[in-house]
């Protein structure tokens, strides 16, 4: 809302026209920040080994204080355990198979260029920015090569009809000064081995996760203050706009970069290897990311990336505190959504399988916390209904605001009951999750978790596990007479799940 002092036909100094100027500036700023402003905070790699879900002291301290201000959800899954598939599909709102992004693509465009009937569909920040809103994109949100893309400035896969500003960070990475410590003899690659240096406090300022901080704490400071009085050269875009703000932290995605104090809290001796329980009957496919298939590693290095991974996420956390804490001085918490999320999670070891693309429960499952302002009455609680990343583009279209303005071709469904009522039960949630270009697949449902390797169901491609009694998935129950009902219903709605997410779209 503009206004221009001519129109208002104020006659005198007197105290009535003061009054209706002041509340006429007062109307205009309620006007201009009607909407809410939202921080969508994405992690890299990130498995829910994390404050808020382990209940460990001392570790996250800021998402602990996000979910303690939100809605923890304990059981949200991605779409794919892949970072540019799942990006996609979180930010479009649609299953992997039906946008089309099934690889890591670092050209310009995402699931707009895989698949041309999508066009026209914005994405999330896209959907905000036709609506008015100022969309800003920190680091990497959409695909990015970290550690490559990162270390050359480069945009990635991002899809730049979401942004009206964006912003690259050139991060040293594995060029840091110091010595880049190889811990997977067998896989030299240095996108997808374990590899870390620990750097020296002095340091931080350098890196790629601090400097994405710096630059969206710059943009809230930007977005928070008002434009100077009498300035006519080229002001801030939007200037009256609430902001939809995206930015992508890279840790604890590989290389395992951190500062020496944050090392200090993981000593590698005191790291401990998850038990390793693999059944007879467990498919050959499952077993793909194990230690001796691609990594070589002896026990001492798996210590030594286990805690160099918490390292890593301890930094990335200290980078989300800044945040929160630029919020509260900029007093524009009160106004703000925030949204903490990874786009997927990480085997550190369980089952012997390391990294991602697995389909195993730590690989699948994801930490994502909303915190909404207004809904203060579910601050802290943990939703243990199934959710799935691809709902996050409907939860905030509700929450904007834009509920009869939602895409219909959404395959997700928006969150916002739980973040009203809490930990609501939902008996017929359910998550789908694919991999391998869409050839393996897993559907968790109730306590169940029902995985394919192959397009059919065939002797040896199943498994079967029960959360309830088996919550490490340590028994395949697939082929156990006992449990034939349970997996001919398991099939059944992977199916269903499987027709539900590749939709006829044109590609």
């Amino acid at each position: 809302m503009s206004l221009n002092l001519n129109q208002l036909n104020l006659k005198g100094n007197t105290s009535y026209s003061r009054y209706f100027f002041i509340m006429l500036l007062i109307l205009a700023s309620v006007t201009a920040n009607a909407q809410p402003n939202i921080l969508l905070i994405f992690s890299d790699d990130l498995n829910t080994r994390i404050g808020p879900y382990m209940e460990v002291n001392d570790h996250t301290p800021n998402l602990d204080r996000l979910a303690n201000e939100g809605v923890m959800f304990t059981r949200a899954y991605c779409q794919y355990p892949l970072c540019g598939p799942s990006r996609a599909s979180i930010m479009s709102g649609l299953y992997p198979s039906t946008n089309g992004v099934l690889v890591n693509d670092d050209s310009l465009g995402s699931y707009k260029k895989i698949n041309p009937a999508l066009k026209d569909h914005p994405s999330v920040a896209g959907f905000f920015r036709e609506r008015g809103y100022f969309t800003a994109r920190v680091s990497k949100i959409f695909h990015m090569g970290v550690p490559g893309g990162i270390e050359r400035g480069e945009p990635g896969g991002d899809e730049p009809d979401s942004w009206d500003y964006a912003f690259n960070v050139m991060g040293p990475e594995t060029l840091s000064p110091g010595e880049l410590e190889l811990l997977s003899p067998k896989n030299p690659h240095y996108g997808s081995n374990f590899a870390r240096l620990i750097l020296p406090d002095s340091l931080r300022y350098y890196q790629t996760d601090y400097i994405a901080a710096n630059q969206a704490i710059a943009i809230l400071e930007s977005r928070a203050k008002e434009v100077a009085r009498g300035a006519t050269n080229k002001v801030k875009i939007k200037p009256d706009s609430p902001f939809f703000l995206a930015v992508g932290f890279v840790r604890p995605h590989v290389p395992l970069i951190a500062t020496e104090s944050c090392f200090a809290n993981y000593p590698d001796e005191e790291s401990v290897l998850p038990p390793v329980v693999i059944g007879d009957n467990v498919p050959k496919q499952a077993l793909v990311r194990q230690n001796n298939n691609i990594w070589g590693m002896n026990e001492i290095q798996q210590k030594k990336t286990i805690s160099s991974y918490m390292a890593s996420v301890k930094f990335m956390d200290e980078q989300v505190g800044r945040l929160l804490n630029t919020l509260d001085q900029l007093d524009l918490r009160k106004n703000t959504i925030v949204i903490f999320l990874s786009d997927h999670g990480y085997n550190l070891g369980e089952h012997d399988c390391w990294a991602k693309t697995s389909l195993w429960e730590g690989t699948v499952r994801v930490p994502l916390i909303i915190s909404v302002p207004g809904m203060e009455q579910t601050n802290g609680v943990k939703c243990e209904s199934i959710t799935e990343l691809i709902d996050l583009y409907p939860t905030l279209v509700d929450l904007g605001g834009y509920a009869k303005e939602k895409p219909e071709i959404l395959q997700g469904h928006s969150l916002i009951n739980y973040l009203e009522n809490g930990n609501v039960a939902d008996n017929n949630a359910e998550a789908f999750t694919i991999t391998n270009r869409g050839k393996a697949g897993t559907l968790t449902f109730g306590n169940y978790r029902y995985t394919r390797w192959g397009d059919k169901a065939e002797n040896g491609n199943e498994e079967l596990y029960d959360h309830n009694s088996d919550p490490e998935e340590f028994k395949n129950l697939a082929d156990k007479s006992d449990h034939a009902e349970l997996l001919k219903e398991m099939r059944n709605r992977f199916e269903e799940a499987m027709k539900r997410s590749n939709n006829s779209l044109a590609q």
